[in-house]
């Protein structure tokens, strides 16, 4: 039975679900054992005192916040194995939990550029890996299509005051920014600074600035006003890759590891970002009845009567703002919506067919595998942590 040291911030919905995954790869494969350690013991005790009670209690492993120590090499020496979750950068000595960080920000940019958006903004911190690749992502996806991003990054690693409530540079920043704007936050924290930075300013979310924030924590993004959209994180699936890695390196050493990479696993659109970037009245319109309606049996006709135009002339206007048919754009949010529910609810692919109002659960199916590769229970399966 091993004994493992969970050094992590609980309250973080990221830790949770890291514990989720590590603790139903233990049931699986132990039982183990867990000391849950609050993080102020690395600033109490400090790394040697977290060592000497490793120690004592006889400690196999640690997966933990660990902050770049240099002093990690004694856990080491000591022979236990440690997983670090990456903070500022990335251990060299010992693997990391570490994420797809290009991957996410260029899936902001995409969802960003999809919505019709020609400004484009990130905010977040210079000196944090996790942000720092996010934005060189984001930035990176945009320049390839011609565009560039406007920059706000704190100078500080973490903001604890509660500075953006006040007139502040980060005020100044979000009224010099063209809009609309779709502007992406390191993570929904930042993300709800924003939102909080943007009702105090008086600023429309998300008419003029479209705010998209990275975790998917459901209680930030839910406090939000208005409630935040986000890039969600197959977390649980990172931590149950830790726990078999971690295994590994108590049984056979440090020399087999690897880093374990959290990949984004979908966008979940809240009203901070439900809007189309676009100055055409009756196209607005339209997008915003398809996107009230799609959890029906949405058809293009239902559409054109929403607006003073003759289908062919809502279908051009719409190809040419949106870049997409009328049917093909209902046809990828459909599939958008259902991936949700795939991976949000334990409800079978009858079921979600049923409640987006759909009759023909096997078409519903076809359609998913042509854009995703494959059905939607392998799909499934293969976001849920140890399949």
């Amino acid at each position: 039975m091993y004994k493992i040291i969970l050094l992590l911030d609980f309250a973080e919905e990221y830790s949770k679900s890291l514990m989720k995954g590590i603790n139903k790869y233990s049931r699986e494969f132990g039982p183990w054992v867990f000391c849950r350690m609050p993080l102020f013991h690395r600033e109490t005790v400090g790394m040697d005192g977290i060592l000497k009670w490793a120690l004592e209690w006889g400690a196999d492993g640690i997966v933990g916040l660990l902050y770049n120590d240099k002093e990690i090499n004694k856990f080491v020496k000591a022979g236990i194995a440690v997983i670090a979750q990456d903070f500022k950068e990335r251990f060299a000595e010992i693997p990391n939990i570490t994420g797809a960080y290009h991957e996410t920000g260029q899936w902001g940019a995409d969802y960003f550029l999809k919505k019709g958006f020609t400004n484009f903004a990130f905010y977040g911190f210079s000196d944090i890996v996790w942000s720092r690749e996010r934005a060189e992502g984001f930035e990176e996806r945009l320049k390839s299509t011609g565009h560039a991003v406007h920059y706000f990054e704190h100078k500080k690693a973490r903001s604890t005051e509660l500075w953006y409530y006040k007139p502040s540079s980060l005020s100044r920043w979000l009224k010099s920014l063209p809009k609309p704007i779709g502007l992406m936050a390191c993570d929904d924290n930042q993300g709800q600074h924003i939102t909080e930075a943007c009702r105090h300013l008086g600023i429309r979310i998300p008419e003029e600035v479209a705010v998209l924030g990275v975790d998917n924590d459901e209680t930030i993004c839910d406090l939000s006003d208005p409630p935040l959209s986000s890039i969600a994180l197959d977390v649980e699936k990172g931590g149950y890759d830790t726990a078999r890695l971690l295994d590994q390196m108590i049984k056979k050493g440090k020399a087999e590891y690897h880093d374990i990479v959290v990949k984004p696993m979908q966008i979940i659109t809240r009203h901070s970002t439900d809007i189309y970037a676009t100055h055409d009245d009756h196209i607005a319109t339209s997008l915003k009845y398809i996107h009230q309606n799609i959890e029906k049996n949405l058809h293009v006709d239902a559409v054109v009567k929403q607006v003073p135009l003759s289908r062919r002339a809502l279908e051009k206007r719409f190809l040419e703002i949106t870049g997409y048919p009328i049917y093909k754009y209902i046809f990828n949010l459909r599939i958008e919506k259902f991936t949700q529910k795939l991976l949000d609810t334990d409800m079978s692919v009858f079921e979600i067919a049923l409640d987006m109002g759909l009759s023909d659960s096997k078409n519903i199916a076809r359609q998913f595998r042509q854009v995703k590769g494959c059905s939607p229970s392998v799909y499934r399966n293969k976001y849920l942590a140890g399949k």
